[in-house]
């Protein structure tokens, strides 16, 4: 079974940078890592992905160019760094792992969840 935790989060400044880490656990090399992040009353949004074997990495549009997922060498630890940080990024952000495929950024693919950990971007 795959464990995840989640850390880093915090509160920032619009223009700010802040580093997520999820920690994984009893993942197989065909394990799918993604983020998503959430706002109270909303539904999940997939923010990045990485594919554990391949290291393919996936991007929402609304993150591009400010967002990098990658992993380390062990494949234990995913990060998120955040960069150019806008109000609109304040949510709570979840790892997750899909075992099974398909697509990326669906949030029914993913099996295992992290708890989550919370971002704030004041302007």
């Amino acid at each position: 079974q795959v464990q995840l935790a989640e850390s880093g989060g915090g509160s920032v400044q619009t223009g700010g940078s802040l580093r997520l880490s999820c920690l994984v656990s009893g993942y197989s090399s065909s394990t799918l890592i993604g983020w998503f992040r959430q706002v109270a009353g909303k539904g999940r949004e997939a923010v990045a992905g990485i594919h554990l074997r391949t290291g393919s990495t996936y991007a929402a549009d609304s993150v591009k160019g400010r967002f990098t997922i990658s992993r380390d060498n062990d494949m234990n630890t995913i990060y998120l760094q955040m960069n150019s940080l806008k109000p609109e990024d304040t949510a709570t952000y979840s790892c997750a792992a899909n075992t099974d495929g398909g697509y990326w950024d669906r949030e029914y693919n993913y099996r295992y969840w992290g708890r989550g950990t919370r971002v704030t971007v004041s302007s």
